[in-house]
């Protein structure tokens, strides 16, 4: 009965054997007629395919750049970026040369977060997403800088409006989870040294969102992540809007434009007591007139710092 089983055995492995070898031939003569083929689209006849991954989602290598239009901006008054010499640009250098002594020079070491840098208003249209703009896209002039600019003025949002940008998905799709990882929405632009996050779509708890260990979390990756990135967060204005407050205690300075001729001093006092005590304060007076050497007048940008106690 052994040896019985022990010759059906034996065949059967003849069997299997000849099977192997005519299936090898039939490969060999198929290759020697296919396209050659690289040794990576190769399948082993020994082991299952390995499972191709799916290509990573939500990189900001992978999201189509917002297009700034350089001469359109130029000629709406913001900044020239192509080395044409404005009034406007020496006066942001002023400006910025400040901020980015703030954020990395010795006063840095006594602020939180001191390259976070919100921009605001007391009251609304005194030109804080117009000195937003213009400060990222100054920054991003700087050979050793990178800038973020984030719209945060998520009640009314205004950032891509002043670019001249369509509206796309941004901060409240993050917070809200509709998109995993905040390189979802953090688009490259045609300026290398500068990315935007749009605000997104408007939402009932945008004060709870802003408040939210995930948005304080993400605020800290962007002040500690890049040793030189400079992020300026447009804001809502200060008075009677309480996402603002909530911005200021996760920024290290604050940028408060002031429009002469317009803003209140009262305005201007109550909007700095919702400020955080311990940030770097500063003041642009937006709209300023002022005249030059031939006599002409023209509209001024100007930074002062606010003087301690």
């Amino acid at each position: 009965m052994s040896s019985t089983i022990e010759k059906a055995l034996q065949r059967q492995r003849e069997a299997q054997k000849k099977k192997a070898e005519l299936e090898a031939q039939q490969a060999a003569s198929a290759s020697s007629e296919s396209p050659a083929v690289s040794e990576e689209e190769v399948i082993s006849t020994t082991q299952p395919a390995a499972k191709s991954k799916p290509a990573p989602s939500g990189k900001s290598s992978t999201l189509e750049p917002f297009e700034l239009d350089i001469q359109r901006l130029e000629e709406n008054g913001h900044i020239s970026i192509n080395g044409v010499r404005k009034q406007i640009n020496e006066e942001y250098r002023e400006i910025k040369r400040k901020l980015i002594n703030n954020a990395f020079g010795k006063l840095s070491s006594t602020l939180k977060n001191s390259n976070i840098i919100m921009v605001t208003s007391g009251r609304p249209s005194e030109g804080k997403t117009f000195t937003a703009c213009n400060l990222a896209m100054s920054i991003a002039a700087e050979q050793d800088k990178t800038v973020l600019l984030v719209d945060a003025d998520v009640l009314k949002p205004n950032v891509l409006n002043t670019l001249g940008l369509q509206r796309r998905e941004g901060l409240m799709e993050y917070l809200t989870g509709e998109v995993d990882d905040i390189s979802d929405v953090l688009y490259p632009t045609n300026l290398d040294k500068l990315k935007i996050i749009p605000a997104g779509r408007s939402h009932h708890l945008t004060t709870e969102l802003l408040a939210s260990e995930k948005m304080a979390e993400t605020v800290n990756e962007f002040a500690n992540r890049y040793p030189d990135r400079i992020v300026i967060f447009d804001t809502p204005p200060l008075i009677g809007i309480t996402e603002t407050a909530i911005l200021a205690n996760l920024a290290g300075q604050a940028v408060v434009v002031v429009e002469e001729g317009k803003s209140k001093l009262n305005d201007v006092r109550h909007a700095v007591e919702r400020l955080n005590p311990d940030m770097a304060i500063g003041f642009v007076v937006n709209k300023s007139v002022n005249n030059d050497p031939e006599g002409t007048g023209y509209y001024g940008y100007y930074y002062a710092e606010r003087e301690n106690p």
